[in-house]
């Protein structure tokens, strides 16, 4: 009488240990971006940027905690902005990060994402390796910090060939910016970037 029950039990729990070892939600987030990615590099140098900026731009939205990365990158002087300045930053920023993606990622000759099946544990956040592999070209890895928010799951940092920081890039190039004009002359720093980078 108590087979069936059991059995139903153990059917159960495995599946949950399956889960929770092959689908962290943390990847979900980096799945999509991959995804994102790989659209608009197949959509190629035909569409325009400024298509593959508006392609890319909801996926950001959904990967990116951008508030939350603009403040890090920012630092202390952060809490001394006004809330104008901070929105415009946030904004600056994202301007930033959809025109870079757009502009970098231009054309498809059969590259692939590959995510590590391994979700590590730093603190409170997680740590998802990815590995971009190109034709002709070394494999490059890329892995993404993420943080837990009221939203799920969303990329804070990015490390080119796992060791290159975007937040501590960002943050360093920030500090010489504002040193020399604030809030306000970073924000056009940024969105000159943008600008630049096509966006």
């Amino acid at each position: 009488m108590r087979t069936a029950p059991l059995a139903a039990l153990v059917l159960i729990c495995c599946s949950a240990v399956s889960f929770a070892q092959g689908e962290d939600p943390a990847r979900v987030p980096v799945d999509q971006l991959d995804a994102g990615l790989l659209a608009i590099m197949k959509a190629g140098k035909a569409a325009g940027t400024g298509a593959r900026a508006a392609r890319i731009s909801p996926v950001i939205d959904r990967v990116f905690d951008l508030p939350l990365t603009t403040r890090l990158s920012v630092g202390a002087a952060w809490t001394g902005f006004s809330a104008g300045d901070q929105a415009a930053l946030v904004a600056a920023v994202r301007r930033l990060t959809i025109a870079q993606y757009a502009s970098n990622f231009d054309g498809w000759n059969g590259e692939t994402f590959t995510v590590a099946p391994q979700v590590e544990s730093r603190g409170g956040d997680r740590l998802v390796r990815t590995t971009l592999a190109s034709r002709g070209a070394a494999p490059v890895a890329i892995s993404y910090r993420l943080r837990q928010s009221a939203d799920g799951w969303r990329v804070v940092d990015v490390f080119y060939k796992n060791a290159i920081s975007q937040l501590a890039t960002r943050r360093s190039d920030f500090a010489a910016v504002m040193a020399s004009g604030g809030a306000k002359a970073l924000i056009a720093h940024l969105n000159d970037l943008a600008a630049k980078a096509g966006g």
